[in-house]
């Protein structure tokens, strides 16, 4: 008895490494078709011309504005947008013109982004990234204040899934958030060819042009 005993827990212990080590080698497949995926959306993007992206992020911005879930929302972040990427600037001015309070992403590290409270577009500065961010880290928020959060994609599809650029850090901002999220990609960048892992925030609504 103590011999199967013994076996069986020596069985059990292989199980659960074998266990691991397909989650590991599933990952790692995962990120790399992430990684490919990326370099082709990336060659799709560089050729988006300023007269499509003007239009796109137009319309974009036109329909969330018009949104119930816009409407509704007292506290609302959104993405400052990067060259590439839909347009922002007409939603956060149309927010703080309407008594919203607006919160704007600025990463302080490699694997932390705040939310910080503006009161106005001036307030933003180009960053370590060139990307328009406050200098002011004093009033931040959590993402659990927030009644409704715009995040930026490199890539998106229709059913939710979100292609970032890889640094992780609106799927750790977002991990305990409950509120309504809305992702923004212009329709030249959906695809429906995005693979995920137990870490990556499906989104509940995309809207593009």
């Amino acid at each position: 008895m103590v011999i199967f005993f013994i076996m069986d827990i020596i069985l059990r212990f292989d199980t659960i490494h074998l266990l691991e080590y397909e989650k590991r080698v599933q990952m790692a497949e995962i990120h790399e078709k992430k990684n490919q995926l990326r370099h082709k959306m990336k060659q799709i993007q560089s050729e988006l011309t300023s007269e499509y992206m003007d239009t796109a992020s137009d319309r974009i911005q036109s329909r969330i504005l018009k949104l119930e879930k816009y409407k509704k929302a007292k506290s609302i972040f959104v993405y400052v947008n990067m060259e590439k990427e839909p347009q922002t600037v007409r939603i956060i001015e149309q927010a703080i013109k309407d008594g919203k309070k607006v919160y704007v992403p600025k990463c302080i590290s490699k694997s932390e982004m705040l939310a910080i409270h503006i009161q106005s577009v001036s307030q933003l500065k180009p960053g370590s990234y060139g990307i328009l961010e406050p200098e002011d880290l004093h009033d931040t928020g959590k993402a659990e204040e927030m009644d409704l959060i715009l995040v930026p994609c490199l890539s998106a599809s229709l059913d939710g899934r979100r292609l970032g650029h890889g640094a992780g850090y609106y799927d750790r901002f977002l991990r305990e958030y409950h509120g309504d999220m809305i992702c923004l990609c212009y329709k030249k960048m959906l695809s429906d060819e995005i693979p995920v892992d137990d870490l990556d925030i499906r989104m509940p609504s995309v809207i593009t042009d």
